[in-house]
């Protein structure tokens, strides 16, 4: 990949291109992107992040965040879309935590949805953030490629800037449970009264909504059973194992 160019977006210009690479990643119609350029303006022009990740003068990803609560310690990063697998997205990610790092700010947070793997991995192993909250069809219903046919699940995601960015790797527990099996491509509910507990996820659930959405929402409801359940007990997510299963720690009574 050649070296990126990364820098705060303000104009117009800039802004109407971030709404259509939005669009082409999300699939929506160009006149419905996930974000209008308009709106990303008048954050921009207040103060709030936005940026775009730019190769050989073409925009490869776009990063958009504002301030959050508590006021002057948290920024909350609302979307990222960028070409895959080529980095871009880790870069964005490193220039937002410096942006807010430059602002006293501390901690970023975001939502995902817990039951793609690949953004489990980036987000939980490469840059170290901790899921904090299940929350269940947050966004109401959602007709884009990527979300359509399916509810709107997601994880509140908060990432300490004190510490080090990632990856981060551990050691599995030798007395882990399985609260979520992933068994031929279906999910097999198992104990989560276990000190650690393991929660496998779907090998492609974008590709599972397609193919088959009986098990799309099969993997739904049995990873928001017990994920959504082991959170509101206080467990707390300690790490992603090999590159499939939130691994969990319930915290001592």
């Amino acid at each position: 990949m050649n070296a990126l160019d990364l820098r705060e977006l303000h104009t117009m210009e800039d802004l109407d291109t971030v709404s259509r690479l939005y669009a082409e990643i999300w699939g929506t119609d160009t006149d419905s992107p996930p974000v209008s350029a308009d709106v990303m303006r008048a954050l921009s022009h207040a103060g709030n992040y936005v940026a775009g990740a730019y190769e050989d003068g073409r925009l490869v990803g776009a990063s958009l965040a504002f301030y959050g609560d508590p006021i002057g310690t948290t920024l909350h990063s609302h979307i990222t879309g960028t070409a895959m697998g080529r980095g871009i997205g880790h870069a964005l990610k490193l220039h937002q935590r410096e942006w807010a790092l430059a602002r006293g700010i501390k901690r970023i947070t975001w939502t995902y949805d817990p039951l793609i793997r690949r953004n489990a991995y980036f987000n939980l192993v490469k840059l170290g953030a901790r899921p904090q909250e299940y929350l269940q069809a947050f966004y109401g219903a959602m007709d884009d490629a990527i979300n359509g046919g399916d509810e709107s699940d997601r994880v509140l995601t908060a990432w300490d800037l004190t510490a080090p960015p990632g990856p981060y790797t551990f050691d599995l527990p030798a007395d882990v449970a399985h609260g979520v099996r992933n068994v031929d491509s279906r999910p097999v509910i198992g104990p989560t009264d276990a000190a650690a507990i393991l929660i496998d996820l779907p090998d492609d659930i974008e590709a599972l909504r397609r193919t088959d959405p009986g098990a799309a929402r099969d993997w739904r409801l049995a990873v928001r059973h017990t994920l959504a359940g082991l959170l509101a007990d206080g467990a707390r997510v300690a790490g992603f194992h090999d590159r499939r299963s939130y691994l969990l720690h319930r915290t001592a009574a």
